[in-house]
C-alpha cells in the first residue's frame, strides 16, 4: 500500500497525526538546522539576549559618579573640549543623576533605585563598563551591535549562532524573537534578526504578542491537519525535483520551513500555554499585573524555550532614547522590565539552566554625562541625555561568565574609558566563545569573500570568562 492511500484510509485519529509527525524524518530531505559541534567545548547551550533599543542612560542605573552630583549644572571639564563638537564645547553641561544608588551582594554592584528587583541578583551578573561602538546613530549602531557591521543585508548574531550549531529543537525555531515597547516602536526592526546572505532558515522567528503568536500558525476554516499532511507532502516532492535539477539552496531552506511550521502548530500552542506554570511562577515574572505583563510574558517564554531546546533568543524592549524627561521615561521602562528580569535569572537558577544559558543585557551605545545640547533650554526635571558611544555599560549572567566582575573602568564623570576599553567585536567574540565557537572560525563565503560576525576585529574577554 502507497503511503498516501494509507493515510487516507485511516482517516482522522491519533495514529494519523502521530505518523505525520514522523513522516519528515522519513522523507530523506536534509534538516539544515540539525544541531552541530561546537568548535571545542562549550559552557553555554543557548542565549537569551534582552535587548533595550533606543540606549538606556548607565548613570541612572549602574554607573554611580558622585562627580557627577558635585559638577551637576556645570560646564564640562577643558580635559574633554578637544573630543566635542562646536555646539557640545558651548553648551554642554554636566549632568547629575536624580535617582540614589545603593551597593548589592558580595559582588558590591550599584543599582540605582530603579532596578530593586534586578539588585536581588547582584552576584549572578557581570558587568562590562567601557564598551565602545562605532557610530551613534540608533539604526547603524543597532545593526554593529546585532549583525557586527552598519550594513543592511548581514547575518544577525542570532542566524550566526544557529548556522554554527542548528537547533536542540525539532519542533520550535533555532532563533526566535519577541517584542515589547513602552509606547515607541524599534528603530532597526526586522533588520536586525535578518539572515543576511546565509540561507533564509537561519532568520529570527517573531512571536507576537497578541493573536497568534506566529502568523497563520492556525489552520483556515475547514483545512484538516490531515489534509494539510498531504499537500505539504506533494510540495515537498515537487520541491525536492527542482532541487535536485536547480541545486539551489534556498530549496531545501523552503522545504524545512515548510516542515518547521507544521510542527509549530503543535508546539507554538504548547508553548505559549502557561496554564502548567504555578501561580507563584506567574506572579514572579509580573504577569498579574499590567506594567510588567508584556515583557514578563516574553521572559517566561523565553525560558520555556531554552528547555525546549531553542538556541537564540532575543527579547528586544524600546525605546530608551531619551533626549527629554529621561527620569519619566526610565522610570517607567525600569517598571516594566525589572522585576521581569530578576524572575528571569532566579528561575534559570532555581531550574539548573543558568549555567548553560548566557544571559546578555544592553542597548546600542550609551548615554552621555551632559545634558541633551540641543534641548539646553529645558525646563528643570525634564532633562535628558544624548547618544555616547565612547564607553557604555552592559551586563552578561551564566553560560560560561564568571559572576560578580565589574570589568574596565571610566573616568570621573563616565566620559572614556580609562581602562580596559572593549569593543563590540569583543563582546561578540566573547558570546561566540562561550558558546564554543571560535569567531575567526565561523564565517561564511560570500561574494569571494569570507565574512564573520566580528568583521575584521574581535578579541575575547578573557577576563570575564569561568
Amino acid at each position: 500500500m502507497q503511503r498516501r492511500e494509507f493515510l487516507q484510509r485511516t482517516g482522522a485519529g491519533l495514529g494519523l497525526m502521530a505518523l505525520g509527525e514522523l513522516l519528515p524524518a522519513d522523507s530523506g530531505m536534509p534538516n539544515p538546522l540539525a544541531a552541530r559541534p561546537p568548535h571545542y567545548p562549550a559552557k553555554a547551550r543557548s542565549v537569551i539576549f534582552l535587548f533595550m533599543a533606543g540606549a538606556p542612560s548607565q548613570f541612572d542605573l549602574f554607573e554611580d559618579k558622585p562627580d557627577l552630583q558635585r559638577l551637576d549644572g556645570q560646564p564640562i571639564p577643558d580635559s574633554m573640549r578637544g573630543l566635542l563638537v562646536d555646539d557640545f564645547k558651548k553648551n554642554a553641561r554636566i549632568m547629575g543623576t536624580p535617582r540614589h544608588f545603593q551597593r548589592h551582594g558580595q559582588s558590591g554592584h550599584s543599582f540605582s533605585d530603579l532596578l530593586p528587583h534586578l539588585a536581588t541578583r547582584a552576584d549572578d551578573l557581570t558587568f562590562v563598563r567601557t564598551l565602545s561602538t562605532d557610530i551613534t546613530n540608533h539604526h547603524p549602531a543597532q545593526l554593529i551591535m546585532n549583525c557586527g557591521s552598519p550594513q543592511f543585508g548581514r547575518p544577525s548574531m542570532g542566524a550566526w549562532v544557529t548556522y554554527g550549531l542548528g537547533s536542540e529543537s525539532r519542533d520550535l525555531p533555532a532563533f526566535v524573537v519577541m517584542t515589547s515597547s513602552s509606547g515607541l516602536g524599534i528603530e532597526g526592526g526586522a533588520s536586525n534578526w535578518s539572515n543576511g546572505f546565509l540561507p533564509s532558515h537561519y532568520r529570527g522567528v517573531t512571536l507576537r504578542s497578541q493573536g497568534d503568536p506566529v502568523l497563520h500558525v492556525s489552520n483556515p476554516p475547514g483545512l484538516s491537519r490531515e489534509t494539510q499532511r498531504l499537500r505539504l507532502d506533494a510540495i515537498r516532492d515537487l520541491s525536492a525535483a527542482h532541487q535536485g535539477a536547480s541545486g539551489d539552496p534556498e530549496v531545501d531552506s523552503r522545504i524545512a520551513a515548510y516542515e518547521l511550521a507544521f510542527r509549530m502548530q503543535l508546539a507554538v500552542p504548547e508553548l505559549t500555554g502557561l496554564s502548567k506554570e504555578t501561580p507563584a511562577t506567574l506572579e514572579s515574572y509580573g504577569l498579574q499585573k499590567e506594567e510588567t505583563r508584556a515583557f514578563g510574558t516574553n521572559c517566561l517564554l523565553a525560558r520555556r524555550m531554552v528547555e525546549r531546546g531553542v538556541r537564540f533568543i532575543q527579547l528586544y524592549h524600546s525605546s530608551w532614547d531619551d533626549h527629554k524627561d529621561l527620569n519619566k521615561n526610565m522610570t517607567k521602562n525600569c517598571a516594566m522590565i525589572d522585576q521581569p528580569m530578576a524572575a528571569l535569572l532566579a528561575d534559570l537558577r532555581q531550574r539548573g539552566l543558568l549555567e548553560s544559558t548566557l544571559v546578555v543585557w544592553g542597548g546600542e551605545f550609551g548615554r552621555t554625562p551632559m545634558t541633551e545640547v540641543r534641548l539646553a533650554a529645558m525646563e528643570k526635571g525634564r532633562e535628558g541625555r544624548d547618544h555616547h558611544a565612547l564607553a557604555f555599560t552592559m551586563w552578561l549572567a551564566g553560560g560560561g561568565i564568571r559572576p560578580g566582575v565589574s570589568f574596565g573602568q571610566t573616568d570621573d564623570i563616565g566620559f572614556n574609558a580609562i581602562e580596559d576599553k572593549v569593543h563590540i567585536h569583543d563582546l561578540q567574540a566573547t558570546l561566540l566563545h562561550c558558546l564554543g565557537l571560535g569567531h575567526e572560525k565561523l564565517t561564511y563565503l560570500h561574494q569571494g569573500r569570507r565574512f564573520r560576525l566580528t568583521d575584521v576585529g574581535g578579541q575575547v574577554i578573557r577576563r570575564i570568562l569561568a
